[in-house]
């Protein structure tokens, strides 16, 4: 049904904008999706920066939320959001309206002449639209002494304007490991960041997990640049973060010594990432978070004839090579008995490296199913690579 036209579908896109515009629209929801891969979605009428918007949310069977502001010619976007559900509930202070298509294409309006009447009144209620105006509350508050010493926030705790869009990230990553707590350790843990550069991340999580959940922590951070490290490791020691380790060294020579329960590496570089998933999951890591870096391996080594019509064009072949970078990265994770997803780091505009792998170790793994996977993985290697 999606962009044929209907005469129920463009009564309801008026009267939806009507009590948008009239400020008594308090939601749509939209489900049975013609997308399988989607659960519902929902409009709501938002305050953000100021500006009254509509936000479309959209809940995708992989348990992740989608979100985006609607732009540009409200009645042509709504036809083509409502186009694609089959479901609609129109939820306002003006009345309640429900449109509905059989899979014959038979639509069902109902509700609507009530609320135009009390439209058309004058007597509707407005309603107060939620806001992404508030202070986030964030895990870090900018006034922790690394922060400062890091140059993250200044000597009052403010963050620095340079620094905003650094601080927002290594919060972000703080979160994803609080959501993962009962994947992990609850009174002492080892946590290893491999690639740890200057360590911001690995800063803020030794002092998540010894000041803000006061655990026993041993963290061992490991990079090639000996400038980097010898810094890092005396801040460490201003810090008194005394079970905090810093290693120069490369990561593939770098023998873990204590039982990993949680990997994690912010931006590595192409295949250092790959180097750092083997490393944890042949180590037996109860949890991974990577945040991949570029991805310059598979867009050179490309091989597929099939997949040519994509990459011969070298944008749509770099965004393609990365995301079957990281999907292959998940993959085989997944055959070494983790289950796995990636998840949004941060918001884009931040930065586009904004990917996170995210890995858990199954408790109980089928071995047939983990030999099928790695059969799978082989295959889409030699797939891509032309072998």
């Amino acid at each position: 049904m999606k962009n044929v036209k209907s005469e129920a579908r463009d009564r309801l896109c008026t009267v939806v904008l009507e009590l948008y515009e009239q400020k008594a629209l308090k939601k749509v929801v939209l489900s049975k999706p013609d997308a399988s891969d989607e659960i519902k979605s929902v409009l709501t009428p938002m305050t953000i920066s100021q500006n009254y918007v509509l936000q479309l949310e959209t809940f995708s069977r992989d348990n992740k939320a989608f979100h985006r502001n609607i732009k540009g010619e409200y009645d042509k976007e709504l036809d083509a959001i409502f186009s694609s559900y089959s479901q609609i509930n129109v939820v306002s202070t003006a009345g309640d309206i429900q449109y509905m298509r059989s899979k014959g294409g038979k639509e069902t309006l109902l509700g609507e002449a009530k609320v135009r009447g009390q439209l058309a009144s004058g007597k509707v209620t407005a309603v107060q639209s939620k806001s992404n105006n508030t202070k986030k509350n964030y895990i870090l508050s900018g006034n922790e002494d690394f922060l400062k010493k890091l140059g993250v926030s200044d000597e009052s705790g403010r963050i620095r304007d340079k620094m905003q869009a650094k601080f927002r990230q290594i919060n972000k990553f703080v979160e994803h490991i609080e959501s993962v707590r009962d994947k992990l350790p609850s009174k002492s843990i080892n946590v290893y960041d491999l690639c740890c550069g200057k360590s911001y991340l690995s800063f803020a999580v030794y002092h998540y997990f010894k000041n803000v959940l006061k655990m026993d922590v041993n963290m061992i951070c490991v990079d090639l640049k000996a400038d980097v490290i010898e810094y890092c490791s005396n801040l460490a020691v201003r810090l008194g973060f005394e079970q905090m380790e810093f290693v120069c060294g490369d990561i593939m020579a770098y023998e873990m010594k204590l039982k990993p329960h949680l990997v994690i590496s912010l931006h590595a570089c192409d295949i250092a990432t790959d180097i750092v998933l083997n490393k944890a999951s042949e180590n037996g890591a109860d949890v991974i978070l990577s945040t991949p870096c570029c991805h310059h391996e598979l867009n050179h080594t490309l091989n597929c004839e099939t997949l040519d019509f994509v990459a011969r064009h070298s944008m749509l072949r770099q965004k393609m090579c990365d995301a079957l970078t990281d999907a292959l990265r998940l993959l085989r994770l997944e055959s070494c008995g983790y289950k796995v997803d990636a998840l949004e780091l941060i918001d884009p505009e931040d930065t586009p490296k904004n990917i996170m792998l995210r890995a858990i170790k199954k408790k109980r793994v089928d071995e047939a199913e983990l030999k099928q996977l790695k059969i799978k993985y082989e295959q889409t290697k030699r797939f891509l690579l032309g072998e």
